[in-house]
């Protein structure tokens, strides 16, 4: 998808009616008694995976770049790691989370705007009738994200997402979003940290969504946050300073457009890169080009009893070329349901 609005709108429609190791340094993935004496410590921090080629590659590109005496040894600065975030750390189905949101702000919003049950696309919406509230198209979803995004100070917003995610329940398994998360990929982050890198999330998703999380639940500080964004403005309100969120996009931060927001927001090319579909293909293509080990990570929705299972043909997180490169250029793939032992973390529902 080309932009924020189309990927969005695509999900919004839908909703209504291992081989591997790094990219470009070919080494062979070690046997499980080769591993030096560090693997009992990296089998521990990975505890939901099961000891397959897919945790092998990781662990074996970790050492590698983290051995002083390895020619692949990387300097801590240079460590730098980067993660989508819909569908590699967090599940993106039935639809993009954020988009949901959208929709509760529509209806938390509606005593405040009596005249959206005359108005479409909120009509519609607080009617229950989705297929109705898109029918207008890009234009239909053009109003909701603005009428709910924009407006409002950066810190208001701020707290209206936080309180959004202590509130909200994913509408299939009843869990808040933050337990939307994968456990695997909580323990990548984490291992990933230990061993000096520095983990940033590149996502197409709006960064100002999810900042206000990404820290108590990944660990990655709202610095490291890198995404789609609005235009602000600086201006005084009672007296005080305050950037207000516009009606007006900035950057789209999904496909081609990864690369250049890790240019602009990062300045480092990645050594690793971890995505789930097409729309990351870019960010894996641009870690891959540079020189020294690289590791280039696709994760694959292959469980439909605990999670989903999609790829080539999904409106949602497709993932067809990116498939097809990751397996000519020997980078991990992933398979959720062989792979992972744990999907998400324990619920904290009684």
């Amino acid at each position: 998808m080309k932009t924020v609005h189309q990927r969005l709108l695509c999900v919004a429609l839908i909703s209504a009616s291992t081989l591997v190791g790094a990219c470009r340094s070919q080494h062979a993935v070690p046997s499980t008694s080769s591993l030096s004496s560090s693997k009992g410590t990296d089998v521990a921090a990975l505890a939901s995976w099961n000891d397959t080629t897919s945790r092998r590659s990781i662990t074996s590109f970790v050492q590698r770049v983290t051995n002083p005496n390895s020619p692949d040894f990387v300097p801590p600065q240079e460590r730098i790691a980067v993660f989508d975030n819909d569908g590699t750390l967090w599940a993106e189905q039935p639809l993009y989370f954020q988009f949901l949101f959208a929709i509760d702000r529509v209806k938390a919003m509606a005593p405040q705007h009596p005249e959206w049950t005359q108005q479409e696309p909120f009509a519609s919406i607080l009617r229950g009738d989705m297929k109705a509230a898109l029918a207008d198209g890009e234009h239909a979803l053009l109003k909701i994200m603005f009428a709910t995004h924009a407006g409002m100070t950066t810190d208001e917003f701020e707290a209206t997402v936080k309180q959004w995610f202590a509130n909200a329940k994913h509408p299939t398994t009843g869990r808040p979003y933050t337990e939307m998360v994968y456990q695997p990929m909580l323990e990548v982050l984490a291992y990933l940290r230990t061993n000096g890198f520095k983990t940033f999330i590149v996502s197409g998703g709006g960064i100002e969504f999810m900042r206000p999380f990404a820290e108590a639940t990944y660990g990655i500080p709202p610095e490291q946050v890198v995404g789609s964004s609005g235009k602000q403005q600086f201006e005084f309100r009672n007296g005080v300073p305050v950037l207000i969120k516009s009606a007006e996009i900035d950057f789209i931060d999904d496909k081609e457009g990864k690369p250049v927001a890790i240019q602009k927001h990062i300045g480092r090319r990645p050594i690793a890169a971890f995505g789930n579909s097409d729309g990351d293909l870019a960010m894996l293509q641009w870690t891959a080009a540079g020189s020294g080990a690289r590791m280039c990570v696709f994760v694959h929705h292959t469980d439909a009893q605990r999670e989903w299972a999609y790829d080539r043909d999904s409106k949602i997180g497709r993932f067809d070329k990116g498939l097809d490169e990751a397996q000519s250029n020997r980078w991990v793939v992933v398979n959720m349901q062989s792979d992972w032992r744990d999907i998400f973390p324990p619920s904290s529902r009684p």
